[in-house]
């Protein structure tokens, strides 16, 4: 798979142990920014790996944020973009199972590393389900979404 990765300053410290996993595991990383600690906005690195989200450019996106709350609510105003914080593996993956997550939102300061590591192998490893009952739901989310 391709998968973007953004962080803010703030997410930054995980950043390269993020990207290791993801390379480690055979997908491709297009990287968004940022790539220091000297501070940014989040929802303008957030953007970019959506928008590319959003143009199948690339397949998922992992962003990272202090707690990645921020990252996340950014990433959900953006139609098709359906981002969760995750700091445990089993929400990283049923996230994608159930909910048809595409973006997964860690917080840099919240968890270490082999968390986050375990979240992005879950993420990565997890299919949506094929279950009419995961199928219905998801519709029902796009529908809101549509209505707005």
């Amino acid at each position: 798979m391709r998968i973007a990765i953004a962080c803010d300053h703030a997410g930054f410290p995980l950043k390269a142990a993020v990207t290791e996993v993801v390379n480690s595991a055979g997908h491709q990383v297009f990287d968004f920014g940022t790539d220091s600690t000297e501070p940014v906005d989040y929802p303008d690195v957030v953007e970019r790996a959506c928008r590319a989200l959003q143009k199948s450019e690339v397949d998922r996106a992992i962003i990272l944020c202090g707690s990645g709350i921020g990252a996340a609510i950014a990433a959900n105003k953006l139609k098709g973009v359906y981002a969760c914080v995750c700091h445990d593996s089993y929400s990283a993956a049923q996230g994608v199972e159930h909910d048809n997550m595409n973006t997964l939102s860690l917080g840099a300061r919240v968890i270490g590393v082999e968390v986050a590591r375990a979240c992005v192998l879950a993420f990565l490893g997890a299919e949506f389900s094929t279950e009419e009952r995961h199928r219905r739901r998801v519709s029902k989310i796009r529908i809101l979404e549509q209505e707005g």
